[in-house]
């Protein structure tokens, strides 16, 4: 497979990101970095109380993913767990890195929900899913990437996602 150099696995909080995100990564062979890790402790504070981030909030995070992004694509690649939900992040991110491939975990509200319950030791409560939602832009026809249903055991998810970037390598000849 000729993979993207950088791949970018975004949805909503509980899809899954750093579990898909890190399979992914081992697939292709590639380095994994948790989008997470790089928000400053002030977003995470304000996550932890069930506060929304701004764009005031987000921009700085979204340029240090970018600026790793760009790092790896000028050498082994890599997949990196960023919720990109709204068309201007990722603008912003192909700003950065205009060779990244978004992978858009999707999924029902219910079972995503369910998910965020059962996690253990995660800043992001379900409390703020609503408006995830509510703020998601799904990937449009003209954006690098494609969308994989978050159903099914995490390898089951990682086999679609492996496949739908095989699939859009080979419609980018």
């Amino acid at each position: 497979m000729s993979t993207p150099r950088v791949i970018v696995v975004m949805g909503v909080t509980g899809t899954g990101k750093s579990t898909i995100g890190s399979l992914l990564a081992a697939r292709l062979g590639v380095v994994y970095a948790d989008g997470d890790d790089f928000h400053p402790p002030a977003n995470i504070e304000k996550m932890t109380a069930g506060t929304p981030l701004t764009d005031e909030d987000r921009w700085p995070w979204l340029d240090t993913i970018g600026a790793w992004a760009h790092e790896r694509a000028a050498g082994p690649g890599g997949v990196v767990s960023c919720s990109a939900l709204r068309r201007v992040y990722r603008d912003r991110l192909r700003a950065a890195e205009p060779g990244v491939v978004f992978v858009h975990l999707t999924g029902d509200r219910e079972l995503i929900a369910e998910r965020i319950d059962r996690r253990k030791g995660h800043f992001m409560p379900t409390a703020l899913l609503d408006s995830q939602f509510a703020t998601l832009e799904p990937l449009q026809t003209d954006e690098p990437g494609v969308a994989v249903d978050v159903s099914g055991k995490p390898e089951e998810i990682a086999d679609r996602a492996v496949a739908a970037l095989e699939a859009f390598d080979r419609d980018k000849r």
